[in-house]
């Protein structure tokens, strides 16, 4: 459940920008501020019903772009390449290895980057 919530919080934060202004304020309310749908349709005078549907359609077309885009899957492996690469430098020492494979790590990011 709350991967499931980091995921839609991530997903949020890359494409919120591309949902209509009520869609990005009914998943603020409900995901960042806790607001129950009874609580949303009070303050937007609809119906639980309407407000569920808003968010689902709202966490469709994030979805949608997320396939479509793959911001999301882009940034969860260039966070996956960091993480290794911190735990390696944390080390006390590098093996021959260890260097080469920094290497390739910042060579994926760069790549990444160009996509």
């Amino acid at each position: 459940m709350l991967e499931q919530l980091n995921r839609i919080n991530l997903l949020y934060d890359i494409y919120g920008p591309l949902l209509t202004e009520r869609q990005q304020e009914t998943l603020h309310l409900y995901f960042s501020e806790n607001y129950s749908l009874a609580e949303i349709a009070e303050e937007y005078k609809t119906s639980r019903q309407a407000v569920y549907d808003l968010i689902q359609r709202a966490l469709d077309s994030m979805e949608s772009l997320e396939e479509k885009l793959g911001l999301y899957r882009l940034y969860n492996e260039q966070q996956e390449l960091l993480t290794e690469a911190d735990g390696l430098l944390l080390q006390r020492e590098l093996k021959p290895g260890d260097f080469k494979r920094l290497k390739q790590i910042i060579a994926d990011l760069r790549l990444s980057n160009e996509k």
